[in-house]
């Protein structure tokens, strides 16, 4: 097979995705655009020689519709000889899109993709495409269908994190993001988003609080205990679950991931669709996989694909230097410590979702893009990038330096 490299990534700044966010009047196709743009200008590259461009978009409905990477190939000017297609598998579709990339390199059939992810939850409220898995009950019932809040406090009951455990990881994970900003870790891969006028309208996460501390968190009340308790779910989980005799509701707003507009790309290719453009590989993808998992638990994915994807590639986790895990929910990254003993200076070393969003689609690209710069700056080689997923699956990917 051929061996795949990552040349070069980028994303914008995570809006706010409220109406009064600052991302809220770009469109997604424009989000979406403007990574493509930061990617063909940082690199020289010749877009006629770009084989595909695959993007992660969770609802891609109303303007994030219509295979919005090749409308957003359109306004940013490449080839028209570039196609574009658009995936979907929920909360890891960025990385998914970054695999499916790296899968059509090994076989041959290209030699340079752009891959990443797009979501504008300001403008496409989360769940607008619909779909069986909410609205079906031959779906629902086997499913052990439930608010993913729901499963967050499962999990949390289940494997014993307390209020205060995942309060004092959100309290964490705000200080390093707001670290890593100040300290300008992501400013070589964040391009500001501007206007028509050249004028900047974001150039930093903005969903970021890094003065929280656990007295603020305290102040908050359990986002999820309502649907649990008034909307039947916690009855759901019980009975996926009967060692659980009731649900203890710790998750809210403070230690969730944050609703938020963004996007990102990452450049893939062979060794020679590299050569051909003069570009220096950063890395290499060398292994991922996907899972079904729980469907109850939902969000535990990420140790079973871990558990398959370090089998298949015949590696071990001492052989990864750093671990970057979508934090989804606090209980998802702690549980997925608590499986591998991980100590908490490996793994989302610069914050994660909880200080500074989780733009759906785009969010695997995102953290991709953020552990192979911290690999770079630590000199480190190896790193294990997974997210956990809507209705019980899970994906990862391992990539190395080169």
């Amino acid at each position: 097979m051929t061996e795949v490299f990552i040349y070069d990534h980028v994303r914008t700044p995570r809006g706010r995705g409220k109406k009064d966010g600052s991302l809220h009047e770009v469109p997604s196709v424009r989000l979406a655009a403007k990574t493509l743009e930061a990617i063909r200008d940082r690199n020289g590259l010749d877009t006629t020689t770009v084989d595909d461009i695959i993007m992660g978009c969770v609802d891609p409905v109303m303007d994030a519709g219509a295979v919005i990477p090749k409308a957003a190939a359109f306004e940013a000017g490449y080839s028209t000889r570039a196609p574009g297609m658009q995936i979907s598998r929920f909360c890891a579709s960025g990385l998914d899109a970054v695999n499916f990339a790296a899968g059509k390199v090994a076989a041959g059939s290209d030699d340079i993709v752009i891959a990443g992810g797009v979501e504008s939850m300001s403008r496409v409220g989360m769940g607008m495409s619909g779909g069986a898995w909410y609205m079906d009950p031959s779906v629902n019932f086997p499913a052990f269908f439930m608010p993913q809040g729901v499963s967050a406090d499962l999990i949390a009951t289940k494997y014993g994190f307390s209020r205060d455990d995942v309060d004092a990881y959100a309290v964490e994970s705000q200080k390093r993001a707001g670290k890593a900003w100040d300290a300008g870790y992501f400013k070589n891969s964040v391009i500001p988003v501007k206007d028509q006028n050249g004028l900047t309208i974001l150039d930093r996460d903005e969903h970021m609080r890094p003065t929280t501390d656990m007295q603020s968190l305290a102040s908050l009340n359990p986002s999820f205990q309502m649907p649990g308790e008034m909307g039947g779910f916690e009855a759901v989980g019980i009975q996926a679950h009967p060692e659980i005799e009731r649900i203890n509701y710790v998750h809210h707003a403070g230690n969730s991931s944050g609703i938020v507009d963004g996007a990102a790309a990452v450049l893939i290719g062979s060794k020679a669709g590299g050569e051909s453009m003069s570009l220096k590989p950063r890395a290499r993808i060398k292994a991922f996989a996907n899972i079904g998992s729980d469907p109850a638990l939902m969000l535990t994915g990420p140790v079973d694909v871990t558990e398959k994807l370090l089998k298949r590639s015949g590696m071990k986790l001492s052989d990864i230097d750093l671990f970057e895990l979508n934090e989804a929910f606090a209980a998802v990254v702690l549980r997925y410590m608590q499986a591998f003993d991980i100590p908490h200076d490996r793994i989302n070393v610069n914050g994660g979702a909880i200080a500074m969003g989780h733009p759906l689609g785009a969010t695997g690209a995102m953290i991709l893009g953020t552990v192979l710069d911290e690999l770079e700056r630590r000199d480190l080689n190896t790193a294990l990038v997974t997210l956990c997923i809507g209705a019980g699956m899970g994906t990862a990917t391992i990539i190395e330096r080169v």
